[in-house]
């Protein structure tokens, strides 16, 4: 029943199809499951992004693997949105200005420009380490702890800019 569900969703979420998005959720994550609900990114009046959470049974750690899925509602520059990584991981007080000149490097060769229906993930490995894919394709990775903890933090940080975003990924109650 479970895999039923889980496979609905999975359908509703991806343009790509079920197979696509659940063989690689199932590569990192044992028993995936959905954390919270599925969070719609919107600025000013555009949908940019629906974002979801999947980890282990569900249950969400920073510590252990999980995969975060985009799928994307619109065109965008793949240097943009780097650029714009970056600007939301120094708003939650990352100043290291070389690394984050290293970091934005490599995340402008890594994010691919996007149009309405492009599918991206990140995982965070058991290593702690960040993958990207593109669909089931690897696209890049980054081989930092503290770039997966500043990365994910973007979303699912406590000091995120989105924090209805995070407690919906993460199924919290705002107060």
């Amino acid at each position: 029943m479970q895999r039923t569900i889980f496979a609905f969703l999975m359908l509703l979420f991806s343009t790509q199809g079920f197979a696509s998005t659940s063989d690689l959720v199932n590569q990192f994550i044992e028993n995936p499951q959905q954390v919270g609900k599925t969070s719609r990114m919107t600025y000013l009046f555009w949908d940019v992004y629906d974002a979801s959470l999947y980890a282990p049974q569900g249950a969400y750690s920073q510590d252990q693997p999980f995969v975060l899925a985009l799928h994307y509602l619109r065109a965008l520059d793949g240097k943009e949105i780097a650029k714009r990584s970056l600007k939301e991981m120094e708003k939650q007080g990352f100043n290291n200005s070389s690394k984050g000149e290293r970091w934005l490097t490599k995340m402008v060769q890594i994010f691919p420009d996007v149009s309405k229906g492009t599918l991206l993930f990140g995982v965070r490995t058991p290593d702690g380490y960040t993958q990207f894919y593109e669909d089931e394709k690897l696209i890049g990775e980054v081989n930092d702890p503290e770039f997966t903890t500043r990365f994910f933090n973007i979303w699912l940080g406590e000091k995120t800019s989105e924090p209805t975003m995070r407690a919906e990924l993460l199924g919290l109650e705002r107060k």
